[in-house]
């Protein structure tokens, strides 16, 4: 088995952005076994950066990479029913909706809430990914990962993992662990999450009082695909910022301060709520906005698209300017979602 290395390799396919890029060096990975061989047979391409590759669809190139980018691409789902318990495992490269759709379609329980959000399951962990009153953290069982330090593979926990808020211990260790399996312990008698009012609405409008798991997911697929863009149209990487978490008082404070304006925000914990992002942007004059090709999208300020051909810095340019605008008016720094290169 000889593993295929590429030079000088185009990226703008792999992205959501579409945006141009080239890596200095490109490897696909289709199982763990290739893994090992790249890291014990080519040292001298891991000293260079290593950037790892999922889906693209969180992910922003500003610049070329000058060093060696992994593609994960290992497929594969499959499944263990124990009594109302079922156990499903997905290579790190499956697409996480096809993902999702395998589970609903088999009215396993759990993730049907996280429909539609781009990427791959084995990023799903590192942005402990999140949608609808759902988080990945949720259903999690393990993950296995090779660590690049030891060259071994490992099991870890949900525990293990140190899940936060779109956060967990793969993120904050960046490059270290790179996950090639993804385990979620899901049910076959699921209680729906419906709480968040679109979900509720897209449901009555359908006439569903009494939804299945496939009505659910159907109707936050909708809500979704009328927010978000289609990445082969319009490049983007969906949601660019998180929403941000402040305190209670805080709010308190911007209500007093701006009487004028109805707050969108949820509940965090007992002391601090969680502020729509994109309705922040939206209040101060940026959704639909365009700058170049760069802009937001007309639907969802929370998103930043690529019209045609904005580069990477154009995109970061502009996202920037918002921070800067929503920190100034509303006293609230907007942290990036998308990973940036």
């Amino acid at each position: 088995m000889r593993l295929l290395i590429q030079e000088n390799f185009p990226l703008k396919s792999y992205n959501t952005f579409g945006v141009d890029a080239r890596a200095r060096y490109f490897v696909e990975i289709n199982d763990e076994a290739e893994l090992k061989q790249l890291y014990t047979q080519h040292e001298d391409l891991l000293r260079l950066p290593v950037l790892i590759l999922g889906g693209g669809s969180n992910i922003l190139f500003t610049r070329d990479v000058d060093g060696l980018v992994i593609h994960m691409a290992i497929q594969g789902i499959d499944h263990r029913i124990t009594g109302t318990s079922v156990e499903v495992v997905a290579g790190g490269g499956v697409i996480w909706n096809d993902l999702v759709w395998y589970c609903v379609d088999r009215r396993f329980g759990g993730i049907e809430n996280l429909v539609l959000i781009p990427g791959t399951a084995g990023a799903a962990p590192v942005q402990n990914i999140g949608a609808y009153g759902a988080e990945l953290s949720g259903v999690f069982r393990q993950c296995r990962a090779f660590d690049t330090h030891t060259g071994e593979m490992i099991t870890f926990s949900r525990e293990e993992c140190g899940f936060s808020y779109r956060d967990s211990r793969f993120k904050r260790e960046k490059g270290r662990y790179i996950i090639t399996q993804l385990s979620l312990n899901l049910t076959l008698t699921p209680a729906l999450n419906t709480g968040y009012g679109a979900v509720r609405s897209a449901l009555e409008s359908r006439g569903i009082h009494e939804p299945t798991l496939s009505d659910v997911a159907e109707a936050i697929s909708s809500i979704r695909t009328e927010k978000l863009p289609d990445p082969a149209t319009i490049g983007n990487a969906g949601s660019f910022f998180k929403n941000p978490v402040i305190t209670v008082q805080h709010l308190g404070q911007l209500q007093t301060a701006f009487p004028h304006l109805d707050f969108v925000y949820f509940p965090a914990n007992k002391d601090h709520v969680k502020i729509a992002g994109g309705w922040l942007i939206e209040q101060c004059g940026w959704k639909g906005k365009q700058v170049g090709d760069a802009g937001t999208w007309k639907n969802q300020a929370l998103v930043l698209v690529n019209h045609k051909n904005a580069s990477g810095l154009d995109i970061y340019n502009l996202s920037t300017q918002i921070i800067d605008d929503v920190k100034e008016t509303f006293g609230i720094l907007l942290e990036r979602e998308v990973n940036v290169v």
